[in-house]
Order: C-alpha cells, then sequence, then structure tokens
C-alpha cells in the first residue's frame, strides 16, 4: 500500500471503531492542556477520575492561578508527579499573566511557557486547533516505524520531520487520533516488537514513592517529622530527597520537621 491507501484505511477504521474519550471531544485548549498533562506516564482510566474532579474545582487557568500550592497538590494527589502539578500552576499564572487567561495556540508561544515542552505543544495545536504539526507519542511512533520501515534507532526529532510528508495536512486532530488508537489496539509492542524509547523505573523502594509518601502526608497535616519518614524508609537517603524537594520550592524545613510552602 501506498502512503495514502495506509492512511485512508487507518482513518476508515478510527471513524468506525474509534476509542471515546473527553479529550476527543472538546477542542478546548485548557482541557486539552490539562488531559495532556495528566495522561503522560499515566493509565488513562485514573486520568478520567482526576479529570472530572479537577475540572469541578478548576474550569480554567484563573481558577489554577489563584489556588494555592496546596491545593494544588492536594487535588492531583495520588495522579501526577508533584513538580508537574505545580508547573501547570506555574504555566497558568503566566497564561493570565500574559495572555489574559486564554491559552495562545501558536507553538512558538507555547513553548516558551512554564511546563510546555515539544510534544505538549504539539498536541495542543494539534488537537485544539487542528494544525499540521505531526504529534509522536509512543503509539504513533511505533505505527509510523513498523509501517515505513524506519530504524527504531530514529530520534524525535527526525521521525517528526518524517511524519509532515506521512501525516496529511487536512483533518490533522481526526488523524493523530486514528494513529493513536491504530498504535494502542492493532500494531502493539507485542505485535510489532518495537521497544518504547523509555521506561518509567520501577516505583517500589525510589526516590519517587519517598516523595510521593511526604507530599501526601503533608498535604493531609501541616507538618511531618523527618525521623518518622526515615524510619519508614531506612534504606533511602531522606536528606538528599528533602534537600531537592526543598529547592524545588514544594517545602519548607524547620527544625527537624517539614511542611508545605
Amino acid at each position: 500500500m501506498n502512503i495514502q491507501e495506509i492512511q485512508t484505511k487507518i482513518l476508515n477504521r478510527y471513524e468506525k471503531e474509534g476509542r471515546k474519550f473527553p479529550r476527543r471531544e472538546t477542542t478546548d485548549p485548557y482541557k486539552i492542556h490539562l488531559c495532556e498533562v495528566m495522561s503522560q506516564q499515566t493509565q488513562l482510566s485514573r486520568v478520567l477520575v482526576y479529570r472530572t474532579k479537577w475540572l469541578k474545582r478548576f474550569p480554567n487557568y484563573e481558577a489554577v492561578a489563584n489556588a494555592s500550592q496546596k491545593e494544588i497538590l492536594t487535588y492531583r494527589s495520588g495522579l501526577w508527579f508533584n513538580r508537574r502539578g505545580l508547573n501547570f500552576r506555574n504555566c497558568a499564572k503566566a497564561v493570565c499573566t500574559q495572555y489574559h487567561g486564554k491559552l495562545p495556540l501558536e507553538r512558538e508561544k507555547l513553548l516558551q511557557l512554564p511546563g510546555i515542552w515539544a510534544y505538549t505543544s504539539a498536541a495542543i495545536c494539534a488537537f485544539a486547533d487542528n494544525q499540521e504539526i505531526p504529534v509522536i507519542d509512543t503509539n504513533i511512533r511505533r505505527v509510523l516505524i513498523f509501517l515505513f520501515s524506519f530504524p527504531e534507532t530514529l530520534s524525535l526529532q527526525q521521525l517528526e520531520k518524517e511524519a509532515k510528508s506521512l501525516i496529511p495536512s487536512w483533518r490533522s486532530r481526526d488523524r493523530h487520533n486514528a494513529l493513536m488508537d491504530y498504535g494502542a489496539l492493532i500494531l502493539t509492542p507485542q505485535k510489532t516488537k518495537i521497544k518504547s524509547l523509555s521506561k518509567q523505573s520501577k516505583f517500589e523502594n525510589s526516590d519517587r514513592q519517598v516523595r510521593g509518601r511526604i507530599i501526601k502526608t503533608l498535604v493531609k497535616k501541616e507538618k511531618l517529622s523527618l525521623t518518622e519518614i526515615k524510619e519508614e524508609f531506612p534504606l533511602k537517603d531522606i536528606d538528599k530527597i528533602v534537600k531537592k524537594l526543598k529547592k524545588e520550592g514544594i517545602i519548607l524545613e524547620q527544625g527537624k520537621t517539614i511542611s508545605l510552602l
């Protein structure tokens, strides 16, 4: 099959059997941005529950910008990485200050905002504004490599350049959703034997687990004893983890206790 035939086949399948997600039913830049941030390294089933709760409390960037750090961490507790949630708040503040609460849909401007990198900026432009910008997530990467026999060593930057000629300029939103479904349901890792670029490290006994435990506790009570967390994780360098949390502006250390800023 040539490129046109492949594109038509994948889109036809999507039109008949495409998965239904809230993100696919909106073109609101705020909601799409939120979903992209929530979905990173997180199962979709968990995202849907948190998304509903979040949008009820924070319906727009202004609501996020005006929330306290503790409230942001409370509403994202158990879902995103803590830093990711605070970056979203910082981004909301910048959007309100610079763009009157409306997310700009120019990729160059998006990349200047806190916490928005190459993939997120492309996804916002494609899904909120139907722009002709290649979006390369794990599933789309696998589909393109398999169907067009690209080497697995091809970088995302190189693959994005190739994708510009492979992803049609029309109906960008639908085409990308179709490719994502095709990779998730048809050309799976098991079928293609194509490995992902990166694999999330083990959570159990990791620094991420300790950080999550600290934040989850401080969301519920004002202070946490360093002795308590050291006893719970005797093999971890708690002082190093606390130092990093302080540097990121998440916690405050006072003697042998810590609290949220």
